[in-house]
């Protein structure tokens, strides 16, 4: 496992299989358990945001009662919220909608499925962290 990171993750998708998954990947990256944050749709992440500050959000977009391109657009509303990291982890293929994720302030889209090693990589670089994961 590498050295702990000082960050607070949020994972948003609405599978808690692949929430597991990833959690699993971030905690690889030396992000510690107590650290890492879940909600199952993006009404439920901003309210874990109302509470906890995160410095990234990984993000699925095809989810009900909010999905991730709703989250993203209501997160850069909030001014304090705006500066928060986000990649995209999904399925999605539609590049005019990855597009419109850009514009919302996406740093990067990951396609699932992916190689851990490939989030770790996204993580350390999104977050600014120098090392050699």
């Amino acid at each position: 496992m590498n050295p702990p990171l000082t960050c607070h993750v949020l994972i948003v998708d609405d599978s808690p299989i692949l929430r597991a998954a990833i959690k699993k990947v971030v905690r690889l990256a030396g992000v510690q358990p107590e650290r890492i944050f879940e909600a199952g749709n993006g009404r439920e992440a901003l309210d874990v945001m109302s509470s906890v500050w995160v410095d990234l959000v990984l993000l699925d977009l095809n989810m009900p009662v909010m999905d991730g391109e709703a989250f993203a657009k209501e997160l850069r509303e909030h001014s304090d919220l705006a500066d928060v990291a986000v990649v995209v982890v999904s399925t999605e293929a539609n590049r005019a909608r990855l597009e419109r994720m850009r514009e919302y302030g996406v740093r990067h889209t990951l396609r699932k499925p992916f190689e851990p090693e490939e989030l770790c990589r996204l993580i350390t670089e999104v977050l600014g962290v120098a090392t050699d994961r």
